[in-house]
């Protein structure tokens, strides 16, 4: 697909940091002049000299992925790419594992990409990460991070396991989040892990494991530090054994020089810093007290929401909020007091 030369040739204009990791800063932002055509950038030329040539090596298999994607709808556009990263569409969506879909329709869309995938003889070899699907708020699915995506030539014995895999992957998602959709042969498919899986968990997946969370200190939840799973459970404990708070929500955010931040929702009467007084070390980077969390109709936190507040991803809180009038009266105290205000934001 060509893109014409009012989108192709357009000025990037830097708005929110997603993710910092020593492979790649993914920023969105827009395109000068162009209205209505969000982008990110996966920028590159700022990164350590020991880690760039691994990070191009990654950048040209999402390169490869996308421009073999083009056209699929679900699938990001590639705009161009040039000495400061690779700039594509930016696809508006909800993670899977913020999204949580119970619906047939989202998980009969998502075969229906990876049959246009697979036509095009393109794996995505990801998409075991919930992160890397998306609930668009047309309730469609899409999928992103093409950085270990494959480009097969030939539709051989290689291609058709690495294809089964992806799909193996999305019913894991299934039974993650509708495991009363799944049918009798999706779940033998389940239990049925191919050869090269079963021989990266058995010898690989352990030393990516220990390079990337013991010495780089960080997972594979989105590439950054998994600051929630490590710690989030002695941070929330010691929150809840006071009295006079009644719930605690975990956000993670991306720090103005490096890092991930960790962001602290409390249901409480008490003040920030006696707050931050009972928090044990490491203590989150911010704290913000809150009179009351919102809640969907079964009681539970909305931790999408919160997420998006965590980040200053204000444009998608909109749209979360435009059809739901309840969350958006609950969110709105909490909106106002927000602790995150400039650093996702870039500065010229």
């Amino acid at each position: 697909m060509t893109l014409p030369p009012a989108i192709a040739d357009a000025a990037f204009v830097p708005g929110t940091v997603h993710k910092r990791d020593i492979f790649s800063e993914t920023v969105s932002g827009r395109l000068e002049g162009v209205p209505d055509f969000p982008v990110v950038l996966r920028k590159l030329d700022a990164l350590p000299l020991y880690s760039r040539p691994l990070a191009w090596l990654l950048a040209r298999r999402e390169i490869r992925g996308l421009r073999a994607v083009q056209g699929i709808e679900g699938c990001p556009t590639l705009v161009r790419v040039d000495r400061t990263g690779l700039l594509r569409s930016w696809t508006r969506g909800t993670p899977l594992h913020l999204a949580k879909p119970t619906d047939a329709a989202w998980y009969r869309d998502a075969r229906r990409l990876l049959r246009e995938m697979r036509r095009k003889g393109v794996t995505h070899n990801d998409i075991a990460k919930p992160q890397n699907w998306l609930m668009t708020p047309e309730g469609r699915a899409a999928v992103i991070d093409f950085q270990l995506a494959s480009v097969h030539r030939r539709r051989g014995r290689l291609f058709r396991v690495m294809a089964r895999e992806d799909l193996r992957h999305l019913l894991k998602q299934k039974r993650a989040y509708a495991p009363h959709l799944l049918t009798p042969s999706e779940r033998r498919m389940l239990a049925q892990k191919a050869l090269p899986a079963r021989i990266w968990m058995a010898t690989a997946k352990p030393a990516y494991n220990f390079i990337t969370r013991r010495l780089m200190n960080w997972s594979d939840g989105e590439g950054t530090e998994d600051r929630v799973a490590r710690d989030g459970p002695a941070l929330r404990a010691a929150l809840m054994a006071h009295p006079e708070v009644s719930e605690v929500a975990l956000a993670t955010y991306a720090l103005p020089a490096k890092g991930v931040g960790l962001y602290a929702f409390v249901e409480t009467s008490l003040d920030a810093a006696t707050l931050a007084s009972l928090a044990p070390a490491p203590r989150p980077e911010l704290i913000q007290p809150v009179t009351a969390l919102p809640r969907d109709d079964a009681g539970r936190v909305r931790e999408d929401a919160l997420h998006l507040v965590a980040a200053n991803r204000l444009d998608e809180l909109e749209l979360l909020c435009r059809d739901d009038p309840e969350l958006d009266r609950a969110i709105a105290p909490i909106v106002a007091d927000r602790l995150n205000l400039t650093d996702r934001v870039l500065r010229s």
